[in-house]
C-alpha cells in the first residue's frame, strides 16, 4: 500500500541514484548561473541609481548631452534659477559632480573617486548623516566620505574613530574628511566624497560655478509634478531636459540596460544558463525514457493511453526541477551572493521576485526538456514485446 502512494516518476528517477545526483547537479549549475547573472544585472541597476534615489528633489534638470552619471555634461546655472518663476517651485539647488584622484592616506596610492559638490545651506540628499553634517562642509576643504566605498581608499571610518578628521588629497588638493555617510559602490564609481560647492571648485579648478551638472528642484507641498514639469518646459529653452525624480532614475537604468554591453551580457548569461539546463535535463530524461521503453510498451499493451506517459515524463521533469532548484537557491543566496557582496560592495541580495523568476524558469526549462524527450515514447511499441 505504501508504494502505491509513491509517484512512479520518482521511483524511476531514484532507481539509479548516481544518474539522479548528476541530474540534480546539472540543474543546480544552470540555476546558479541564472541566479548570478540576474543578480549581477539587478545589482548593476540598483548600484547605478543609488545616488539618484537618495537625491532630495521632485524635479531634475540635466543637459541633453548627459547620458548617465558617469558622463554628465554641464549646463548653465541660470536655467535652474529661471524655474523659480514657476508658481509651484519652492526652491532649487545645484549639484556638481566629477571624478577625482583620491590619495589613500596610508598607502599614498591613487584611486578614482566620485566627488559631489552641493550647496551646504540646503538639503540635497535624503541621507540623514549628510544633512546632519552640513555645517561641517560649509568650511573650505572639508568633506564627507562614503563608509561603504571600496577598501582601496583606506580605512577612513577606523581613522575617524581615532581622530576628529582624516587629512588626504584629491587631485593634489588638500582635503579633510570630517564625517561619514552610507551610499555604496557602483559600476560607475568605487567611492564617493561630498563637499560644498566652493570646495568642489577648489578641487576641480577647470570648473566654474556658473555651470552645474544636475539641477534639483523642490516643489511646494501639494504641487502636481507633471503640471510643474510642463510649465518649466514651456519656460526653458531646449538646452536642458526636465525630468521627474523617477524619470531621472529610469533614464539611468535605461542607459545601462540598452546603451552599454554590460546589461546585454548579463541577460545573455541568463539565457545561456537556461539553454544549458534544457540540454542537461533533456539528456537525463531521454536516457531515463530509453531505459524503460520495454516497461512503457507493456503498459501500452495493458491499455494505458499516451496521455498517461506524457504526464509521467512531465512529472519527472518537475521533480528534477525542484530537486535542482533547492540547492541552487541555497548556494547562490548564502554563499555566492555573500562572497560577491563582500568582495565588490555591490548590492547583491536575493529578492523574492528573483527567487520566483528562477523557479519558474527552471520549471519551464525542465518542461521543455520533458516535451522533447517525449518523442522517444513513440518507440514504445507493444509489438516489440510480443
Amino acid at each position: 500500500m505504501m508504494f502505491r502512494k509513491i509517484p512512479l516518476a520518482w521511483l524511476q528517477l531514484s532507481r539509479e541514484k548516481s544518474r539522479l545526483l548528476v541530474a540534480i547537479a546539472g540543474i543546480a549549475f544552470a540555476d546558479i548561473l541564472m541566479f548570478m547573472q540576474l543578480g549581477f544585472r539587478d545589482a548593476l541597476f540598483d548600484s547605478s541609481t543609488r545616488l539618484q534615489q537618495n537625491l532630495s528633489s521632485d524635479i531634475i534638470l540635466i543637459s541633453p548631452q548627459s547620458k548617465a552619471l558617469i558622463s554628465m555634461q554641464s549646463f548653465s546655472r541660470r536655467r535652474l534659477y529661471q524655474t523659480l518663476a514657476v508658481p509651484e517651485v519652492q526652491s532649487v539647488s545645484p549639484l556638481y559632480l566629477s571624478l577625482g584622484n583620491w590619495k589613500n592616506p596610508l598607502t599614498k596610492s591613487d584611486d578614482s573617486i566620485l566627488v559631489l559638490g552641493i550647496d551646504p545651506t540646503k538639503s540635497a540628499f535624503k541621507m540623514s548623516e549628510v544633512n546632519a553634517n552640513l555645517d561641517e562642509i560649509k568650511r573650505l576643504d572639508i568633506g564627507l566620505f562614503d563608509r561603504d566605498s571600496r577598501p582601496e581608499f583606506g580605512p577612513i571610518p577606523q581613522l575617524l574613530q581615532e581622530s576628529a578628521g582624516v587629512k588626504t588629497e584629491v587631485g593634489g588638493q588638500r582635503i579633510e574628511v570630517r564625517g561619514l555617510f552610507s551610499l555604496g559602490a557602483s559600476f560607475a564609481a568605487d567611492g564617493t566624497l561630498i563637499t560644498s560647492e566652493l570646495t568642489f571648485l577648489r578641487l576641480f579648478k577647470q570648473r566654474t560655478i556658473s555651470e552645474v551638472d544636475v539641477g534639483l528642484i523642490h516643489l511646494k507641498p501639494g504641487a502636481n509634478v507633471e503640471e510643474a514639469i510642463a510649465q518649466i518646459q514651456s519656460r526653458l529653452p531646449p538646452d536642458v531636459i526636465v525630468l521627474s525624480h523617477e524619470g531621472f532614475i529610469e533614464r539611468e537604468k535605461d542607459y545601462w540596460r540598452t546603451r552599454t554591453p554590460i546589461g546585454f551580457v548579463f541577460t545573455l548569461g541568463t539565457i545561456m544558463g537556461f539553454m544549458v539546463g534544457i540540454a542537461i535535463v533533456y539528456q537525463i530524461l531521454y536516457t531515463d525514457v530509453a531505459s524503460h521503453l520495454a516497461e512503457y510498451a507493456t503498459l501500452k499493451a495493458m491499455g494505458y493511453a499516451d496521455l498517461y506517459f506524457v504526464g509521467l515524463v512531465l512529472q519527472a521533469a518537475v521533480i528534477l526541477a525542484i530537486l535542482g532548484y533547492i540547492p541552487a537557491f541555497a548556494i547562490a543566496n548564502f554563499v555566492l551572493y555573500t562572497l560577491t557582496r563582500n568582495a565588490t560592495s555591490l548590492p547583491l541580495v536575493m529578492t523574492p521576485e528573483r527567487a520566483v523568476l528562477v523557479l519558474v524558469l527552471t520549471l519551464i526549462m525542465c518542461a521543455i526538456s520533458g516535451a522533447v524527450a517525449l518523442r522517444k515514447l513513440n518507440e514504445a511499441d507493444p509489438a516489440d514485446i510480443f
